[in-house]
């Protein structure tokens, strides 16, 4: 399945960033990337489930590649796939509960937790950071389909 989206790993865990185009989600995904966060997947995201859980890919023709707006198509470092643990989905700041119900969404038919945040924010790359070691220590167990990154340059 192909969904538009930006996916990065964060601790050996997947992060699905979602909103329309424009929404910030390779600007995020760059803050990120430039804490130690690897890209994924930019603008398209190849999904497979396997054993109750979702993989994220990217195509082919854009592997290792994220759109720099004002700057243009660049080359990154990236990892071939990683399982997703949690979803992103970028909204107006206006948007975001003050202290939030836990959620999650159905994506391929597997539930996952989800939370909405402002990308622009300056603590919107903390917040994923965050978000994603409180995924960690739940009760889930996740294992990292890709260990070590690898550089598409």
């Amino acid at each position: 399945m192909l969904i538009h989206g930006t996916c990065v790993e964060l601790y050996g865990l997947g992060v699905l960033l979602r909103g329309p185009s424009g929404s910030g989600k390779s600007d995020l995904a760059l803050r990120l990337i430039d804490d130690g966060a690897h890209l994924v997947a930019d603008d398209q995201v190849v999904l497979t489930t396997k054993a109750g859980r979702i993989q994220a890919a990217a195509p082919t023709q854009i592997a290792g590649r994220i759109e720099v707006r004002g700057i243009g198509i660049v080359d990154v470092a990236t990892i071939e796939a990683v399982q997703i643990v949690l979803i992103v989905n970028l909204v107006a700041p206006a948007d975001i509960p003050r202290m939030p119900i836990p959620h999650e969404c159905l994506l391929a038919g597997i539930s996952l937790p989800t939370i909405a945040l402002a990308p622009f924010e300056a603590s919107a790359a903390v917040k994923v950071r965050l978000a994603v070691l409180v995924e960690k220590r739940n009760s889930r167990t996740y294992s990292a389909t890709a260990e070590n990154p690898k550089s598409d340059q």
